[in-house]
């Protein structure tokens, strides 16, 4: 972004692939305005969004939705805007609106929400353990707060906005609508309720309907497309009346149950930590990798560089959702967006780096799905975590709740916990809520209304508890808690303390004396300083640690009147010996402190090279003065 003083560190100076915090907030923008579109218009649309400067305080991931709803608005493009975004922090139990990046590192908690009238459009965030009343009041605050957007959006394309395309209300024409509704109605119902025959049952029926409106399949008639989206468009409607009128679900289950569970940890025995958390056809397996934190995350934005030592990645391959097709080696959109909300799910029970000091990575490898597989991800990660002995707080379990209404009267509606399969596709929301036992910790929303009111969503925070309180408990059941020691194959890390002004001399000219270090120690070992003074010593052999940490404590150690040392003789002098105990430690041990006796020679008692015991007698204008009176008794040669 060099508009906003940005040089990007790559040999071509210039930007690549779109950032995943950029591809965070694209996905955001999409889900604010894609149901804004009428559903029968089938166009491209491409909406492109460029910082052209920053300030460095004012965050301009909260102008994203409303500058996209903004040229939205005022273009031909149908379009039921407007819809605006305003990012709410919370701090000490009260909100912040839209706070300034400075402001952001202290709160406990930060959402964006996107609007349109009085209902809600998207959210997305991080909380920690936030109540679900509070919650209620943070969407209310949201609405309100962002009105003066929509106002100003609305005056501005009365002013200047183009006159809008005209679309069809149906998607195809309504005679092949009425045809599939009352020839095929029980042909369609019979597919929308079996899970494993349904795509060859709409097929067919797809095929019959084509063939009876288009018999010679001239190129300008019915095409199979249009058919099959006709089909669609019942089975939906008769979803939806299932839903409604009798609390019929696809899959037999009741509107607030969840799927059965089957729940295993420490399945792959030679990793770090992992665990397998399958939900109904939904399976994943998390796998847990600890290293040291010279091994965290850094990327490049704008704002600066980050660092994140807790990295999870969310893999859903084709062959999840029994498919072919050419595989994919780089994440896409879903896939971000998937990782992301369990690493905000995670982030308020996560250990500190001081407690902790690893960079933790989770991959969840997506087996198979059939709905809600982020949410199998957010609960298998708690579960690999506790498995690889990972102090978090509290676990962590996730829910998505699917909504149903009316297509003409919005306040009759059915929530439905767990959603699966088509009640994600024909539903009207997919609302994953993340949370502990006493809060939220992340939220998701696409929805496929204009919008979802307040009051709805306030219920469906209540189902969301009372499932993450079911998960939790039978969780807990097959691991109650994170294990009390690591993997054996997972390395060991120890931290000290060390003068932050000292840190240069720990490294050496060059790094000479921290490679020494680690030379003498051996390969299989790390050392990371940290800016604080934190010195973090990383092995799978706790031999190996307590070596490297015995010689850095041993080079930055402090002169200490009356502290017994161990030593080197450096040098000797008719009138002593010079004793180097490390680096900051050196000192001379005069002829008359060599012995309780009376010594003539100090070659009689020492030799260069020896390694002696002495104790630090005095400091003067900084000089060392060593004794070895009373601690060598058992030297013979002293005794001469």
């Amino acid at each position: 972004m060099p508009e906003a003083l940005f040089l990007v560190q790559d040999f071509k100076k210039r930007e690549g692939r779109p950032s995943d915090d950029a591809t965070l907030v694209a996905r955001q923008v999409d889900h604010s305005i894609r149901s804004l579109f009428p559903k029968s218009f089938k166009k491209d649309v491409n909406v492109i969004i460029n910082v052209m400067t920053y300030d460095q305080e004012h965050d301009p991931e909260t102008l994203a939705v409303t500058s996209a709803s903004m040229a939205l608005m005022i273009s031909s493009i149908p379009f039921n805007g407007p819809s605006a975004s305003v990012k709410v922090g919370i701090k000490d139990g009260s909100f912040i609106l839209n706070p300034t990046s400075s402001a952001q590192e202290g709160l406990d908690s930060e959402f964006i929400v996107s609007v349109r009238e009085d209902r809600v459009l998207n959210i997305e965030g991080y909380g920690n353990e936030v109540p679900e009343e509070m919650m209620g009041e943070l969407l209310d605050f949201a609405v309100k707060s962002c009105q003066p957007l929509l106002d100003f959006q609305k005056q501005i394309a009365k002013e200047i906005g183009k006159e809008k395309l005209e679309v069809l209300d149906l998607p195809v024409p309504e005679e092949l609508i009425v045809d599939a509704k009352e020839l095929f109605s029980e042909d369609i119902t019979k597919g929308l309720y079996d899970q494993e025959k349904r795509n060859v049952i709409f097929a067919e029926v797809a095929a019959a309907l084509q063939k009876k409106h288009n018999p010679d399949n001239l190129t300008d008639g019915i095409t199979k497309g249009q058919a099959l989206e006709a089909v669609e468009y019942v089975a939906r409607k008769l979803m939806r009346e299932g839903v409604l009128t009798s609390e019929k679900r696809t899959s037999g289950r009741k509107i607030d149950e969840i799927r059965e569970l089957d729940i295993e940890v420490g399945v792959l025995p030679r990793v770090h930590g992992s665990a397998l958390f399958q939900r109904g056809q939904t399976q994943c397996l998390s796998v847990v990798t600890l290293g040291n934190m010279r091994l965290a995350q850094l990327s490049e934005s704008f704002e600066g560089e980050h660092e994140k030592t807790f990295i999870h990645h969310y893999n859903g391959p084709r062959y999840s959702l029994g498919e072919a097709g050419r595989f994919n080696y780089y994440p896409g959109r879903r896939e971000v967006g998937h990782g992301h909300i369990t690493e905000n799910a995670l982030k308020a029970v996560l250990p500190s780096s001081e407690d902790f000091a690893y960079t933790i990575r989770v991959v969840s490898e997506i087996l198979a799905q059939r709905g809600s597989s982020s949410m199998a991800a957010a609960c298998g990660t708690t579960l690999a975590l506790m498995d690889a002995g990972v102090p978090i707080r509290k676990p962590v379990a996730g829910i998505s709740v699917g909504l149903v209404t009316d297509d003409t009267d919005l306040s009759k509606f059915k929530l439905l916990t767990d959603i699966e399969d088509v009640e994600d596709f024909y539903g009207d929301m997919d609302f994953k809520v993340t949370g502990t036992d006493l809060g939220v910790t992340a939220i998701q929303l696409d929805n496929k209304l204009m919008g979802v009111p307040v009051a709805i969503l306030k219920e469906a925070f209540i189902r969301a508890k009372e499932a993450r309180t079911y998960l939790l408990s039978e969780m807990t059941k097959i691991i109650s808690a994170p294990r009390g020691s690591l993997s054996e194959f997972a390395p060991k890390v120890q931290s000290v303390r060390i003068n932050p002004a000292k840190i240069g001399e720990l490294i050496g000219p060059g790094g000479k004396v921290i490679k020494g270090i680690l030379e003498a120690v051996g390969e299989d070992i790390d050392i990371n300083i940290q800016d604080d003074g934190r010195v973090d010593i990383s092995s799978v052999k706790q031999e190996l640690i307590d070596m490297a940490k015995e010689k850095v404590l041993s080079l930055m150690e402090e002169p200490e009147v009356g502290k017994i040392y161990t030593g080197v003789v450096d040098k000797i002098m008719e009138y002593g010996a010079f004793v180097d105990v490390n680096s900051n430690i050196s000192g001379l041990l005069h002829i008359s402190e060599m012995s309780d006796q009376f010594v003539k020679d100090p070659r009689q008692v020492v030799k260069e090279g020896d390694r002696v015991t002495v104790k630090l007698l005095k400091m003067e204008n900084g000089r060392i003065n060593f004794t070895m009176k009373g601690l060598n008794k058992q030297n013979p040669e002293s005794e001469s």
